[in-house]
């Protein structure tokens, strides 16, 4: 990711109290561990990033996430699995649906670390993770969240040299992926790609 430091320094500067007021905790589970009134009282933002174990772990480690989901969304393929999704020929995208205390932790906050977790101006690749199923995405369920991803889209380019590709659509049918998915960093991190790739982005992020 080829960041501009010195922009990037200004830009945190300007969100040093949204920073402050998001610490890294224990990671919670996935949404089984919810009631469903308790879903009621929860925001939801929908990303993706590349692989949705990293973007999972990464949000689920904040405060104000309650749960973070794995799962697919923005294709025309009814119900896909894992093996279609991962041919690129469904047309979805591998995200995460975060539940977050809007009392807590703010979208814009959420965010915030969504720029800084992935590199938003690789189109449909995240490292060696290549393919329109690891593009860079917001999925918004308002027009307040579209608006505000917008105008933090815009913020956030001072923070690089290239431009930013990340798409900003509307949340469309939202499929859960299989379980064996869900939690993975903190169920599998003897795992090669949770010590290659997860646990050195979360010890960059401070997160771990």
């Amino acid at each position: 990711m080829r960041i501009n430091q010195t922009k990037y320094l200004a830009l945190i500067c300007l969100f040093i109290p949204v920073v402050i007021s998001c610490t890294a905790k224990e990671p919670n589970t996935s949404t089984t561990m919810l009631t469903e009134e308790k879903k009621s009282s929860l925001a939801v933002a929908t990303f993706g990033a590349g692989c949705f174990w990293c973007v999972e772990a990464v949000f689920e480690r904040l405060d104000g996430v309650e749960a973070v989901e794995s799962g697919y969304m923005g294709g025309q393929t009814e119900n896909p699995t894992y093996e279609q999704v991962v041919t690129g020929k469904t047309g979805h995208a591998e995200v995460t649906r975060i539940y977050f205390d809007p009392e807590r932790t703010s979208y814009q906050t959420l965010l915030l670390w969504l720029w800084q977790s992935h590199d938003p101006t690789t189109l449909n690749r995240q490292g060696a993770d290549v393919g329109t199923q690891y593009r860079s995405a917001i999925f918004y369920h308002s027009d307040e969240q579209r608006e505000q991803a917008e105008a933090s889209k815009a913020t956030a380019q001072a923070m690089f040299d290239a431009p930013i590709v990340t798409e900003i659509t509307p949340a469309s049918e939202f499929y859960v992926a299989e379980d064996y998915h869900q939690d993975y960093y903190r169920l599998n991190k003897g795992a090669p790609y949770c010590q290659m790739v997860i646990r050195p982005k979360l010890k960059k992020l401070n997160l771990e």
